[in-house]
């Protein structure tokens, strides 16, 4: 149970926290940044960047004096041994906070009153305020640590401050930053162009015959775009599901000498941004492409724009979402135990009916997983359809030309967000039931000395077949993107030259140093910024939940996972288009800072820190949290001192994701991005729209370079780790 003085210092330390939110730092917003300190000329009077406690001594904002009542409120118990007293009070007092402090956040907005109602019940205020700043997180965070700090004096998780406060935390962010804005999403939807709630608005917008028209049915035209969508993402979901596994069964089942040089290059376009192999396939099969040529000579024929449509975002798709098929499915293909296929042979069973009745079945998992993550990506993917689109509408550049095109429609871009919500959403659910509730273990934690058979010749041939075509295609493809950053202009001069890189990277000296005078430089180092800042947080968020997931026991745990896993399905489109509606105005007013970046990437990238702990954590004996808690540590010097040392693989590998995904997203990005936080992916469609090739295609090679080199870095750092022999490997048996 919580002692007595261990809970009045931790409510010591979040009153001082508020008191330092309340009384010193800015209550709103700064539009410069925290650390442009231009805010500090004036301060603390200037009333754009005063403290709350200044405001109200100057008579502004006099709605944020009731403020300090429950900041204040802990002190009539502060070393009270009436448990219930203290933790009722604890209670109160967060709740009471929290309630008062957004109640006044959403209740006044930039023009006033943000409802009618409140003008009616208190007459016009003729004052206004803006979002919430650092002195208003501040407070907002010691009122949520007053609350779970009252729950855990009650003996919630048998009264562990540290364990309480991160549920309580990690519930709050993903409230706030995934739940939040897709229910400003849902009620933009019911809204229409006045801001009047009509269901029949909604209805008009979803049932739009360019959505759901089927007249490719009947007619030489296109069909609406949520079956283009839904078309396309089921074709790359069972193509890609196929060749990664094709590649993961050349790699663990053929004897293929080189197999390392092949999970190299199959895991190349994650590192590579995401349009750039559509790009790649119009300079080969565009109207002015190579292979477009060369046939045409060949044959003959007249160039045609063939490619532009459904058959060139198929194969940018194919070739961009296989390595994430592959990475899934070379761990279940791995993972099959080897005893279990021994058996099937010793019993006189062929390769080929081992492989079809033990070794296929037991990868169902992998298959339905595979299936999902190529299901999921294509219906997200932004970069692709927009460069090889053509007339082949999809949900995701439909939303985009939703909002900024002529149209401005943020109700029918949220109409369609709804939608490619509902696809994903859907495609977990089938395949949930696709796995039942069957079995699929091989491995019990018992030795198992034996060694993978082979695949049978009907299946291996095939194999080998494929995934030699497919590498030379993608060898190719990746030799174009090489290739075209350094020719004058694609299909006209071949010319080779340095100009493009010259023009996004180019260098010089001037009267204060070094100057980057390159068009590129202001996107790259501010895409290194964010990624670099995101990437940290976004593995202690990942880890503290998967900590809480595996180690803790608590109600609603299943709700808490489901909660924290919820935004792997939410597609960046949807991400982005809600991140907007949600955080456009206050009190949340996040839209066109570098924060909103940030914690889009984080909240996106959350779900593989989440996995990559919990594999981790499931290796460590519990038996050494326990030892830690025994000798009278608490639970967070226990999670500092003891299972964070264990786990810097997991940390490593959630670090190298995050950074890695935050350098080459663009489905959420395009619509976060502002002209002071201008990403690298930004930049380069830019260049696209802009039919500059060159460019785009130097600044991509060189991102993708970039990461090598940071992945090489990470893997360096993970071949060093050492931990020590795991307590269970150390048992010896007597007897």
């Amino acid at each position: 149970m919580l002692s007595a003085s261990r809970a009045s210092r931790a409510v010591w330390l979040w009153m001082i926290v508020g008191l330092v939110g309340y009384f010193i730092m800015p209550w709103y917003i700064l539009e410069d940044g925290f650390f442009s300190f231009e805010w500090l000329d004036g301060y603390p009077f200037d009333t754009d960047y005063a403290p709350a406690a200044f405001l109200i001594a100057q008579g502004e904002k006099l709605w944020l004096a009731p403020l300090v009542l429950p900041l204040l409120l802990p002190l009539v118990v502060i070393g009270n041994k009436d448990r219930q007293r203290f933790s009722t009070l604890l209670i109160i007092a967060g709740s009471a906070g929290l309630f008062y402090l957004f109640a006044q956040g959403f209740a006044i907005g930039i023009r006033g009153f943000n409802a009618e109602w409140l003008g009616v019940l208190f007459g016009e205020l003729g004052d206004r305020q803006f979002g919430f700043g650092y002195g208003a997180v501040l407070l907002c965070v010691a009122f949520l640590f007053y609350l779970t700090t009252g729950v855990a004096a009650r003996g919630y998780i048998n009264g562990d401050v540290f364990v309480v406060g991160a549920i309580g935390f990690i519930i709050s962010i993903v409230a706030i930053f995934i739940f939040f804005p897709i229910a400003q999403m849902l009620s933009s939807a019911l809204r229409d162009n006045d801001g009047v709630y009509s269901l029949a608005v909604f209805v008009a917008k979803f049932s739009e015959n360019k959505i759901w028209g089927l007249a490719c049915l009947s007619e030489n035209r296109g069909c609406g775009v949520a079956w283009n969508s839904l078309f396309l993402a089921v074709i790359v979901g069972a193509a890609t599901t196929v060749l990664g596994l094709v590649f993961a069964l050349v790699a663990t089942r053929s004897g293929f000498r080189y197999s390392n040089w092949l999970r190299a290059l199959t895991v190349l376009p994650i590192i590579t941004p995401p349009f750039v192999i559509g790009l790649a396939i119009i300079l080969l099969f565009g109207l002015s492409g190579t292979i477009t040529q060369w046939v045409a000579g060949v044959l003959d024929l007249q160039p045609s724009r063939w490619v532009y449509g459904l058959p060139g975002i198929l194969i940018a798709q194919m070739l961009s979402f296989t390595p994430i098929a592959f990475l899934v499915l070379i761990g279940v293909v791995e993972g099959v135990s080897p005893s279990m296929e021994e058996a099937s042979q010793t019993l006189r069973a062929s390769r080929w009916h081992t492989f079809k009745t033990v070794t296929f079945p037991l990868i169902r998992p992998g298959l339905a997983n595979a299936f999902l993550l190529g299901f999921i990506e294509s219906m997200a993917d932004f970069g692709n359809p927009l460069v090889l689109g053509g007339n082949y509408d999809v949900l995701s550049t439909e939303i985009f030309f939703a909002i900024v095109g002529a149209q401005n429609d943020q109700g029918r871009a949220a109409v369609l967000a709804i939608i490619l919500l509902l696809f994903t959403l859907t495609a977990f659910y089938a395949q949930r039931r696709w796995l039942g509730r069957k079995s699929y273990i091989t491995k019990t934690g018992k030795g198992d000395g034996g060694s993978h058979s082979l695949m049978p010749r009907r299946v291996m041939w095939p194999c080998y077949i494929i995934a030699s075509i497919w590498v030379i295609f993608t060898v190719t493809v990746y030799g174009m993107i090489i290739y075209g950053g350094f020719v004058e202009t694609w299909g006209l001069n071949h010319t080779l030259t340095f100009k493009h890189y010259i023009t996004a990277f180019a260098v010089g000296v001037n009267d204060f140093g070094l100057h980057f005078k390159g068009s590129a430089w202001d996107s790259f180092w501010t895409t290194l910024k964010i990624a670099a800042t995101a990437a940290p947080l976004t593995a202690i968020v990942g880890l503290i939940t998967a900590y809480l997931l595996v180690r803790q026991n608590f109600a609603g745990k299943q709700w808490f996972e489901f909660g924290t896993m919820l935004s792997f399905a939410i597609p960046g489109t949807v991400v982005g288009v809600s991140y907007i509606l949600a955080f456009n105005v206050p009190p949340l007013e996040l839209t066109g800072t570098g924060i909103i970046l940030i914690i889009s990437f984080v909240f996106r990238n959350m779900p593989v820190g989440v996995r990559a702990g919990i594999a981790s954590m499931s290796q460590l004996d519990k038996s050494l949290d326990e030892a830690s808690l025994t000798l009278g540590a608490s639970t967070w010097r226990t999670f500092r001192k003891v299972i964070l040392p264990l786990m810097r693989p997991a940390i490593l590998a959630a670090l190298v994701f995050s950074f890695v995904r935050a350098m080459t997203a663009i489905s959420a990005v395009i619509f976060l991005v502002s002209a002071e936080y201008n990403m690298a992916t930004s930049y380069i469609i830019g260049r696209v729209e802009n039919n500059d090739y060159g460019i785009a295609i130097a600044y991509s090679t060189t991102l993708i370079f970039v990461m090598l080199s940071a992945i090489l870095l990470f893997q360096l750092l993970v071949g060093k780790t050492q931990t020590t022999r795991p307590l269970t490997q150390s048992r010896t048996n007597v007897g």
